[in-house]
């Protein structure tokens, strides 16, 4: 079998595990009653409330992040109750659907896939309507749009309705201060900034969800997080946890901490501006405006001529780089390129470097050298 390069993930989802993290996983498993998994757990519990900035409450399940959002749902919305949500992709519309699973009367609030939620056009649609929460998306992952969350969660509060938010591809990314915001509950998941395998949901459960959820008239078994609050109490979990990714959680905080958040945010907006200059240089339509264009993940329509697929395959094939196609209605309109996480400058480049290398080899006319240069030249201006 010949030797071949490592598959190198430039996807939104699973992303890049560093080795150390790796390291802390793939070590012999502790017991999950004992002292040692207790201090695992707290000083997770202790990073996380770091990274999002609250006070919170914050449960880690051993789900993945629908399964936290199942949970977000389960744990405060009664069969009955009327609730927004704000949909520009594919995971909108999943909060819809869990929702309704739960028997919820759901409203959605739907615009174009590549354009963000108007925090405006939510606040008349709440002062019309009395929602008993407000779903949104803050980082729509199927099209790289980032929407203004704290305007939106604003909105909400004004209008007395819970905001319940997914940050699955934002958390620990971009800036989101769950207090000074004042967002109600937040989930994410491993597998994206967080720089794990998937396997684990987290969520952040605020004063009014607790109001919410002692009158919530929906149940739920494995999520119900009355029982993950008593057990967080005496720093353990009530069910099994996955031993080794809170092991692995553990080790990737630290190093967040050690990198501060600041680095952290401003990393991910370098990245983004310089690879969205290479694309451009390449001369590609990205699929969102600077605007709302996501720290972590971008959207590319792909050249005249050229296939998602023959683009995605090349890559694949010839360079051992995974991008992501799109999904749903948006499969084989774009493809997607994550750098979240455990990314960095020569990723991007790498990236760009074997992209337009791609492109010409399928006959899109592209100036040698240019993208590289037009991404160095930005990320030589800015820190």
């Amino acid at each position: 079998m010949p030797i071949q390069p490592r598959e190198f993930l430039m996807i939104p989802g699973p992303t890049p595990v560093p080795d150390a993290v790796l390291e802390s996983v793939a070590r012999h498993p502790i017991g999950h009653r004992t002292p040692e998994f207790s201090k695992v757990v707290q000083d997770v519990i202790e990073d996380l409330k770091w990274l999002g900035q609250t006070e919170n409450d914050v449960f880690v399940l051993t789900a993945s992040g629908t399964g936290g959002m199942e949970a977000a749902i389960a744990n405060t919305i009664s069969p009955g109750d009327k609730v927004l949500s704000l949909i520009c992709g594919v995971f909108g519309e999943r909060w819809a659907k869990v929702s309704e699973a739960f028997g919820a009367e759901v409203e959605r609030m739907n615009v174009e896939p590549g354009t963000a939620i108007d925090a405006k056009v939510v606040e008349q649609k709440l002062a019309s309507t009395n929602f008993k929460a407000v779903m949104i998306t803050h980082n729509e992952t199927s099209t790289g749009v980032i929407n203004d969350l704290q305007a939106i969660v604003a909105a909400a509060k004004k209008h007395n309705a819970l905001s319940i938010v997914d940050a699955v591809t934002s958390f620990g990314a971009v800036n989101l201060p769950i207090d000074a915001w004042d967002v109600d509950i937040v989930v994410t998941g491993s597998q994206k900034a967080l720089m794990l395998p998937p396997g684990l949901g987290i969520i952040f459960f605020g004063k009014r969800a607790w109001e919410a959820k002692a009158n919530c008239k929906s149940h739920s078994f494995y999520f119900d997080l009355k029982k993950y609050k008593k057990s967080l109490d005496a720093n353990t979990t009530p069910y099994t946890p996955n031993v080794s990714l809170f092991c692995g959680l553990q080790t990737a905080l630290k190093m967040m901490h050690e990198e501060g958040t600041e680095s952290i945010f401003a990393r991910h907006v370098r990245l983004k501006q310089s690879l969205r200059a290479g694309l451009q240089a390449m001369g590609l339509e990205l699929f969102v405006d600077e605007t709302a264009a996501s720290p972590t993940i971008t959207a590319i329509k792909p050249p005249a001529g050229i296939t998602v697929d023959a683009i995605r395959k090349k890559l694949k094939e010839r360079y051992r780089i995974l991008v992501a196609d799109g999904q749903e209605e948006l499969k084989g309109k774009i493809f997607r390129i994550g750098h979240m996480g455990y990314a960095f400058e020569r990723d991007v480049l790498m990236t760009l470097a074997s992209l337009e290398a791609t492109l010409i080899e399928l006959g899109h006319k592209v100036e040698p050298g240019k993208a590289i240069r037009s991404a160095s030249e930005l990320l030589a201006t800015s820190k």
